[in-house]
């Protein structure tokens, strides 16, 4: 049987995620230190694990409304409110998604006809491109440099958009540069998004976490904005509910009402459970003006400055992050690209960092470290990883 003829063109053609093969072999290595997924160490705060609990033992294990429960929503938009400054309807202009990759998803089959344009600045997360693709449109890779902070310029937009480019899709604070972009440097894309009449898709899951005193700006805040922008948003990152699965989708409700058609179609409604823990940690965040999220926050911080500390006392040129989770090293200096120098580390003293490549070929001599781990796990794999580079430049000067 010639199964070939029976697969979608465009999913056959889809390369493997970068990433992916890195986690299988480590998983495969006994004390291998993996510093390569972007998920919190921390468990979901206790307040929300009573919350799913008891949501269990009062048997409620149904379906939720297709937009997600009143109450989650409602609590969004006071959240959004309060934090960024953004006002949505509770009841037409949110939705809750199976995490921030539902959303996106959702999003370009929503927008996208066959041969439309959607601006991607790289580097990147691994699955935008693949989405676009799927949903029938073409990827245009910005390539954001390390010299410039990683990020979007309006130089960069006025050089890659046509007149089939539909939208863009960014997300700062960056997976995986760790990048974030200021209110004045997000103002000056403002007039290039709307002189070509761009839809914005605004991928704001690290939201949570920025460091050196930033906050987050939501492109959304900015004046002729909120009408263009998809904004994406979710509990896995800043709340430490990854395994839940529960995003979220703030849009003008033009948009809205149209995505809600294929979500309800593709998905029904985000985990019940999981919409009850994010009741209870939105309840006691707006209460607590989230304290537990500026503890885990704090605690990336203090990995961030060692890591940017370490990395230099290893000779390796590093941006210095300044939101999420990720730090963005070039190991060019050791002679060899980042997938060479990905495969060795792991291979050869069990530590697995991916290579920067996985996010776009703007991150060609770069690996992608993780700090979402603990303490103890981040410092051990960097040990190993200066053993290895002083390896490298042995061979270098034989």
């Amino acid at each position: 049987m010639n199964y070939d003829n029976y697969f979608n063109k465009v999913a056959k053609a889809l390369k493997p995620s970068g990433i992916r093969k890195y986690f299988d072999l480590a998983a495969s290595m006994p004390d291998c230190i993996s510093l390569g997924v972007g998920e919190p160490n921390f468990v979901t705060p206790k307040v929300g694990l009573d919350a799913a609990i008891k949501s269990i033992n009062d048997g409620i294990t149904r379906y939720t409304s297709n937009s997600g429960l009143m109450e989650l929503r409602e609590l969004i938009s006071v959240y959004m409110k309060e934090r960024y400054g953004l006002t949505y309807d509770a009841k037409t202009e949110i939705i809750a998604t199976v995490g921030v990759s539902e959303g996106i998803d959702v999003a370009f089959l929503t927008i996208l006809n066959p041969g439309d344009e959607v601006l991607l600045p790289e580097p990147c997360f691994v699955s935008y491109a693949p989405a676009v693709l799927l949903a029938g449109g073409v990827p245009v890779r910005i390539n954001c440099k390390k010299e410039n902070g990683f990020i979007l310029t309006k130089e960069m937009i006025e050089e890659n958009v046509t007149e089939k480019t539909k939208a863009i899709l960014m997300c700062y604070p960056n997976n995986p540069t760790g990048a974030v972009m200021t209110k004045e440097q997000l103002a000056d894309l403002v007039p290039s998004f709307i002189k070509h009449d761009l839809l914005v898709l605004s991928d704001e899951v690290y939201s949570e976490l920025t460091y050196d005193g930033l906050r987050h700006i939501s492109i959304a805040s900015f004046e002729g904005m909120r009408e263009r922008t998809i904004v994406f948003n979710g509990f896995s990152k800043g709340f430490a509910m990854t395994g839940w699965r529960l995003g979220y989708i703030c849009a003008p409700v033009e948009l809205e009402e149209q995505m809600l058609k294929l979500h309800q179609f593709i998905i029904m409604c985000a985990p019940t459970q999981a919409q009850y823990v994010a009741i209870a940690l939105l309840k006691e965040g707006l209460k607590t003006d989230f304290g537990f999220v500026k503890d885990m926050c704090a605690e990336y911080d203090r990995k961030r400055k060692y890591l940017v500390k370490k990395l230099a006392e290893m000779g390796l040129d590093c941006f210095e992050p300044r939101g999420a989770f990720y730090i963005f090293p070039s190991v060019e200096s050791t002679g060899i690209g980042g997938e060479e120098f990905s495969e060795r580390l792991i291979r050869e003293f069990k530590v697995c960092v991916p290579p920067g490549n996985a996010f776009g070929e703007a991150g060609y001599y770069h690996i992608r470290i993780s700090y979402a781990y603990a303490m103890e796990q981040v410092q051990k794999g960097m040990d190993r990883m200066a053993e290895f580079v002083d390896l490298l430049k042995k061979e270098n000067h034989r």
